[in-house]
C-alpha cells in the first residue's frame, strides 16, 4: 500500500522579503501550490514607489500577479503556467489560538505565520512549508511545528569549493620554467599538464626546488604566459595574489572581475589604481557601492542634503583616492594636479549604484565596492547595462555582510563567482594576505 500511496503535494506560503529578493519566485516551485498572504500584498504595495531593486521587485510581481488574477485566486488559485503549480492569496483569518498568546496580532510576520499555521491545521494530505529569508521567523515557525525555509534558488551550494583563481604546481620541471622567462608567447597549456583543467584567465604559481614562475592561462591563443610584477598609479602589488589581481585589472581583455578577501587585502585600492592608470583608455571611472543603511542610521535619519547624507558611505572610497594621491606626490608633482584635474572634469565619478539604474555604462571602467551586499538579481541588473568599452570590477568580503536577508550562500558576489567561471572575458582573484598593517591583520584573524 506504502508504495502505490500518492506522494504528498506540498503548499509554500511566501513571505514578503522573498519576493523583494526575487520577483520572479513563483516560477521556481515546480509542480507545487504558493499562497500568498494578503498581508505580504499590501507590504508590497508599500514598496511599489521608488527607484531601488527592492521598488522595481514589488512592481514586478505585483504585475505579474495582476496578470494571473481572475476571481479564483482567492479561491481555489489559478495556474501558474506550464508545469507549474497554482498561486492564491489568502485573506486573513482570527488568529488561532495556539498562536495568540505567544505572537501579538498586530504584527505584519504574525499574520503571515497564522495565514501558514491555518492552513497547516487544515491541510491534510499536503505539506505546508513557510519560506522566508527571516531568520527570526523561522525559528518562530519551528516553534508552533511549522516547516520553515530559506529561499535558496540563487545559493551557491558549496562555499568551501568557490573559485579562487589561481592555483600552486608543484616540482614543475625547470624547463618549462626557463621558458615561460625566455618565450614571450609563454608555453602551451597541454605541457604542464596540471592535475586539473586550467580556466580561462586562471593564474598559477609554477614551481620546484630551485626556481618559480607565474602566469596565467590566455584564452586568446590558450597558452600560458608569464605575469610580470607591475605598478599603477603609484601602487606596487606587495603579494602574488596582488600581482594577479592588477594584472588583470589591467588586461583589457578581461571584461570582468571579481575580487573576494577580507578587510585590509586590498581589494579596492588596487581597482581604483588600476582603473586611474587606464583612464586615458576610458571616457569615466565609475566607482560606486551599495549603500545599506544600519540601525539608526538610516538616510531619512542622517542630517543635510543628498550627498552629505551619503558622505559616510562612500568615505571609504575617497580614503583609497587620498593613499594614491599620496603615492603620486612622493613620486612627481606633476600628477596630483592631473589627478585632481580628473575630479573636476567629472572623470572619476563615486556615487551610490542607486544612481546607475536606467544607465548604459559605455566606454567606462566601473567598480562595484562591497558587492556582498547586493543580491544576485543586483548583480544581474548591473552587469548588463555594459556598453561598449566597459570594464567591470566587482570587489568586496563575502564574509562580513551587512544586508539583513543576505549571507555566504545567497550573496551576489559568491554567486557571480560560482556562475561566471570558466568565461573568456571573466576572472577572480581571491586575496588572502592582509596589507594595511601587522595590527589589522592581527585582529583580522584572530578576534
Amino acid at each position: 500500500m506504502a508504495a502505490t500511496q500518492k506522494k504528498k503535494k506540498k503548499i509554500f506560503i511566501l513571505d514578503t522579503n522573498v519576493i523583494l529578493h526575487d520577483s520572479t519566485c513563483i516560477n521556481q516551485f515546480g509542480e507545487c501550490d504558493i499562497v500568498i498572504p494578503i498581508s505580504v500584498i499590501e507590504e508590497l504595495d508599500s514598496f511599489k514607489k521608488g527607484h531601488d531593486i527592492l521598488n522595481y521587485h514589488a512592481r514586478e510581481f505585483l504585475r505579474a500577479l495582476d496578470g494571473l488574477s481572475n476571481d479564483k485566486i482567492f479561491n481555489g488559485g489559478v495556474p501558474i503556467g506550464p508545469n507549474l503549480g497554482k498561486i492564491s492569496i489568502k485573506l486573513d483569518e482570527k488568529f488561532h489560538k495556539d498562536l495568540s498568546l505567544s505572537f501579538p496580532s498586530h504584527k505584519v510576520d504574525h499574520s503571515i505565520l497564522n495565514t501558514a499555521y491555518q492552513l497547516f491545521k487544515k491541510s491534510e494530505n499536503k505539506k505546508v512549508v513557510l519560506v522566508t529569508k527571516d531568520v527570526n521567523l523561522r525559528m518562530k515557525a519551528r516553534a508552533i511545528g511549522l516547516i520553515a525555509e530559506d529561499y535558496t534558488t540563487d545559493h551557491v551550494k558549496d562555499i568551501s569549493q568557490l573559485y579562487n583563481g589561481y592555483r600552486f604546481e608543484e616540482d614543475v620541471p625547470i624547463d618549462l620554467i626557463d621558458k615561460m622567462y625566455n618565450d614571450p608567447l609563454g608555453i602551451e597549456a597541454k605541457t604542464l599538464n596540471p592535475k586539473k583543467k586550467l580556466l580561462p584567465n586562471e593564474y598559477i604559481v609554477m614551481q620546484n626546488e630551485k626556481k618559480s614562475a607565474i602566469g596565467y592561462l590566455d584564452p586568446q591563443d590558450n597558452m600560458i604566459k608569464r605575469v610580470e610584477k607591475i605598478t599603477a598609479s603609484g601602487i606596487k602589488p606587495r603579494n602574488v595574489e596582488q600581482t594577479f589581481a592588477l594584472h588583470a585589472l589591467l588586461n583589457e581583455n578581461i571584461k570582468l572581475i571579481t575580487i573576494s578577501g577580507k578587510a585590509g587585502t586590498g581589494k579596492t585600492l588596487l581597482a581604483l589604481a588600476a582603473a586611474l592608470e587606464r583612464r586615458d583608455h576610458y571616457g569615466q571611472v565609475f566607482l560606486a557601492r551599495p549603500v545599506v543603511p544600519l540601525s539608526n542610521k538610516d538616510l531619512g535619519f542622517l542630517p543635510g542634503d543628498v550627498f552629505q547624507k551619503l558622505s559616510p558611505y562612500m568615505q571609504p572610497l575617497y580614503d583609497n583616492l587620498g593613499v594614491i594621491q599620496n603615492k603620486r606626490i612622493q613620486e612627481s608633482n606633476k600628477k596630483p594636479k592631473k589627478l585632481a584635474k580628473t575630479l573636476d572634469e567629472e572623470k572619476l565619478t563615486i556615487a551610490p549604484l542607486a544612481y546607475i539604474r536606467g544607465r548604459s555604462l559605455v566606454d567606462t571602467y566601473f567598480i562595484v565596492d562591497e558587492a556582498q551586499n547586493l543580491t544576485p538579481h543586483e548583480v544581474k541588473t548591473i552587469i548588463t547595462r555594459a556598453g561598449e568599452n566597459t570594464k567591470m570590477v566587482f570587489t568586496g568580503d563575502i564574509f562580513q555582510i551587512d544586508h539583513p536577508y543576505l549571507d555566504i550562500y545567497s550573496n551576489g558576489l559568491s554567486y557571480l563567482i560560482e556562475k561566471m567561471q570558466g568565461q573568456k572575458i571573466y576572472t577572480h582573484i581571491n586575496l588572502e594576505k592582509g596589507e594595511r598593517s601587522e595590527l589589522a591583520e592581527i585582529a583580522s584573524n584572530i578576534l
